[in-house]
């Protein structure tokens, strides 16, 4: 086949148009008098930015794709998420272009040059390819065919943070995948996916997803490369046979059928709430609003939000129902009409305190940090050093029981409105409005609208409390660090402990007394929390990694005991460092 060399000749410069759109206009090469038609497709879509695909299987067409040059390649390189660069054995190769016309991107407004996305540069080792971006040809098809890969280092990797280059990669089994775009996109929130950006997401993905295999396929756009062979699956600060012997006891777990819900169990934690609500309602109906059917009331109706709190985020963790599907809609249904709340803004924060768990500005749950609390020895003294103060810290173990509990209530009123009309959320808002107005409907012509305010508030701000209280008995003693991008076992212990468990323990804390069970294993149903409890304190013995577990009274009074500590460590770099 004669090459555009032969065609054109070296004496005159060329006049090219490429990827002109039109079913009947399309082609590749208009120059010197001599055109040359591409073969089309059977379906007579266009082929991927004017280049030639396998016949019957059109290649999508993406805005962005670029032709670059390779060292040794002799193919069409397609700069897109997908990184398969296709080409046909009829097409001519990119080496032998006139170097004007090499990185031309076709796009609606004919020849640009040096706009398009170009990939790290290949680099040559001693078998020919690099390990940085090496390619490695594949023949199928009777050799028609090429198909090529390309392989990068960690170092790479770690660069496409969104931090140091704004492009954001993360690896799972090996694959690495351009996040760049997607992760706006991302059905658990832009922040959660990015905050693993630059790292190994294995053990995250397998851990946030109830079918991984169904999820996966919509990686496949995504993907660009894999990780060199010379370059081990994870980063040099993950304990390598850690990760192993985890994935060893998943496996373990999901043949125990440990993974798999009990309906019955949640249908009864769902028939309580309802009673609780109802006998609430009807202590007003029946008794008055007089003192004591006023504060049975208020009981009574914060025990049901908290136990419905309790509910909601096993629902929001996919471990009700076996279906992802259903999970999401009961969970959207039951938060806006039971809580008052939408469900996608509770799993956007609490997903990102899952994946980096006391995590300094990956963790929202630390948000706190420093405008009301110095959180952690660490954070505290550095708070300290800058001469920063926005609260007595020194104070901050005295008035936690108060403030915390009370800063919530209107922060999570403010920011569910808030975050339903930015993410236009319209079915979350209109659960919402709904919750209230059927909640107004059921207690003002009993009470007056004064008696309801404090009737409604006070439960509020004791369910604040009941919530803060539990959920920080397990976080705020542990360890409070910046991201040191740890293997999954060991960032979710270090950031984790147990409660002892009983019946009253279990029931009273929604059994987030095993809060390193389910931290391991989130999408795990409550009631299978104590079963795998045996196998994880064993794999923790194995590898020296501390198992905490305490009463809750203990718990309860690490809390102040951690507080008081740091606000001391800030007090003393306040003054004297």
């Amino acid at each position: 086949m004669p090459t555009l060399g032969a065609v054109t000749g070296q004496q005159k410069k060329v006049p090219l148009w490429l990827f002109q759109k039109g079913s009947k206009r399309q082609r590749f090469l208009v120059g010197c008098g001599t055109s040359r038609r591409l073969r089309r497709h059977r379906s007579r879509r266009p082929v991927a930015n004017g280049l030639p695909g396998e016949r019957g299987k059109p290649i999508r067409s993406r805005r962005g794709a670029s032709l670059r040059e390779g060292a040794g390649q002799s193919a069409f390189m397609i700069s897109s998420p997908s990184s398969e660069f296709l080409a046909d054995s009829g097409a001519v190769r990119t080496s032998e272009f006139p170097q004007e016309i090499r990185g031309c991107r076709g796009d609606r407004s004919g020849q640009r040059e040096g706009r398009e996305r170009m990939a790290p540069p290949l680099q040559e080792t001693a078998s020919g390819v690099g390990s940085g971006a090496g390619v490695e040809e594949k023949r199928a098809n009777g050799g028609g065919e090429v198909r090529s890969r390309r392989f990068f280092t960690w170092e790479e990797i770690q660069q496409r943070s969104g931090r140091i280059k704004p492009e954001r990669w993360l690896v799972i089994d090996r694959k690495v995948y351009d996040i760049s775009s997607f992760h706006r996109r991302h059905p658990g929130g832009s922040r959660v996916i990015s905050h693993y950006a630059g790292q190994d997401a294995t053990d995250a993905f397998t851990a946030f997803h109830l079918h991984r295999d169904y999820v996966s396929k919509f990686l496949n756009p995504l993907l660009i490369g894999e990780l060199a062979p010379d370059q081990p699956s994870s980063e040099s600060s993950k304990n390598k046979l850690l990760v192993e012997d985890f994935r060893e006891l998943r496996s373990t777990v999901e043949k125990m059928g440990l993974l798999k819900p009990n309906t019955l169990f949640f249908f009864l934690m769902f028939l309580q709430i309802m009673v609780l609500d109802a006998a609430a309602w009807f202590t007003i109906w029946y008794f008055g609003s007089s003192l004591v059917p006023f504060f049975v009331g208020v009981a009574l109706f914060t025990t049901a939000q908290n136990q419905m709190s309790w509910l909601q985020h096993d629902l929001g963790h996919l471990s009700v129902f076996s279906t992802s599907t259903l999970n999401h809609w009961v969970h959207k249904i039951l938060m806006g009409t039971v809580k008052g709340m939408p469900a996608q803004w509770w799993n956007n924060l609490h997903f990102q305190h899952h994946a980096k768990p006391n995590c300094f500005r990956k963790d929202p749950d630390l948000n706190m940090h420093p405008l009301v609390f110095a959180l952690g020895k660490k954070l505290a003294t550095e708070l300290g050093l800058q001469k920063k103060k926005y609260m007595p810290y020194n104070h901050q173990h005295k008035y936690f029981w108060l403030v915390a509990p009370a800063l919530l209530v209107p922060f999570f009123q403010w920011s569910v409105f808030y975050f339903s009309f930015k993410r236009k959320e319209w079915v979350d808002l209109a659960l919402i409005i709904s919750y209230n107005i059927r909640v107004c409907l059921m207690y003002i012509p009993l009470m007056g609208f004064n008696c309801f305010m404090a009737y409604y508030w006070l439960s509020r701000y004791l369910e604040s409390t009941w919530f803060t209280w539990v959920s920080q008995m397990n976080h705020i003693p542990m360890n409070i660090d910046y991201d040191r991008n740890m293997d999954w076992v060991s960032t979710q212990l270090q950031a984790t402990c147990n409660v002892d468990q009983s019946p009253f323990n279990d029931w009273f804390t929604g059994h987030l007394n095993f809060q390193i069970e389910h931290h391991l294993f989130p999408t795990m149903p409550r009631h299978n929390y104590w079963k795998v409890a045996p196998l994880v304190k064993s794999l923790c013995a194995k590898h020296g990694i501390d198992y905490h577990s305490k009463s809750l009274l203990q718990a309860f009074a690490d809390i102040l005991h951690s507080l008081k500590d740091s606000g001391d460590a800030w007090r003393e770099a306040y003054l004297y460092g």
